[in-house]
């Protein structure tokens, strides 16, 4: 058993494959088994605890965690006190961010958080939406609600608060969006006391080093060419670079090779005209990570 121990928070439920799809391509794989919420990772200095992500920032605040993974929304629904260590860009979904948005049914009368004054609104993000009536000066009744947010109005809420992606939940259910009141993305947290200790930082630094790499590198696709000297200008005109392509001499004086890193989704269109502005030897290739 290593002296030192990190005990790291896993979001459980939509964020559960996502999350640990982006630490395999970091290099750590994490098992789950449906009788234990305790996975397995292969790193003797990590203990994982399998846990919603509505309830992580809590048990992070309080050390239960040294660190973890949820969404900003969360850290500012319980209003817990925590490091954040990086914005992690991925969902369930999509890589944009999520939505919390206020929600009435297609033909309420309510055009604007002003007229759900002492009207009932059912939310899981109860703190959010409370603060977000204040602000406005509104008051109503905000219940919890435990799921099914969507079917509520109009008989059991007049309006919801509800978290989205696509929206395509909320138009399925014939509800519209009156106000959107957050967007949120998820965040690699840490607890402060933790945080502060050497070995724990470091070791959280560097899981985040790895995790961001990896997103970083998501879409991106590498090429490699062999260029003559004399069509090098004209051939890096043709080129979007995440940086400035790398140029290195050849064997042969009058030709040079070319690398860069590209959006995987331009491929198809600047390499016949790479081809046709003389490059030769076109590769194009996978990038696992990438680490500025």
């Amino acid at each position: 058993m290593p002296d030192n121990i990190l005990k790291l928070g896993i979001p459980a439920g939509s964020l559960q494959d996502a999350t640990a799809e982006l630490f395999r391509k970091a290099g750590y794989n994490i098992k789950f088994s449906s009788r234990s919420y305790y996975p397995t990772i292969d790193d003797d200095e990590i203990e994982c605890l399998l846990i919603r992500a509505q309830e992580m920032a809590r048990y992070v605040e309080k050390g239960i965690l040294d660190a973890g993974i949820t969404g900003h929304d969360w850290v500012l629904e319980t209003e817990a006190q925590v490091t954040e260590i990086c914005e992690l860009v991925f969902s369930k979904v999509s890589r944009r961010p999520v939505r919390w948005v206020l929600c009435v049914p297609n033909d309420s009368p309510v055009q604007s958080v002003k007229d759900l004054q002492g009207k009932r609104i059912a939310t899981e993000a109860v703190g959010l939406t409370r603060g977000f009536l204040a602000k406005h000066g509104v008051e109503a009744e905000v219940e919890f609600s435990w799921g099914a947010t969507e079917v509520k109005p109009p008989r059991l809420a007049d309006a919801i608060v509800e978290v989205t992606e696509t929206g395509n939940s909320l138009r399925a259910n014939d509800l519209r969006i009156v106000e959107e009141i957050l967007q949120s993305t998820t965040r690699f947290i840490a607890n402060e006391e933790a945080y502060k200790d050497p070995w724990k930082k470091d070791k959280l630094d560097n899981i985040a080093l790895m995790l961001q790499s990896c997103l970083a590198a998501e879409g991106k696709v590498g090429l490699m060419m062999n260029v003559r000297r004399a069509d090098l200008e004209n051939i890096l005109q043709h080129l979007p670079a995440l940086q400035k392509p790398t140029v290195s001499s050849l064997s042969d004086p009058d030709w040079v090779d070319v690398t860069t890193i590209v959006e995987e989704a331009v491929v198809r269109m600047i390499v016949p005209q790479l081809k046709a502005a003389g490059a030769k030897g076109l590769v194009e290739y996978s990038i696992n990570k990438i680490i500025d």
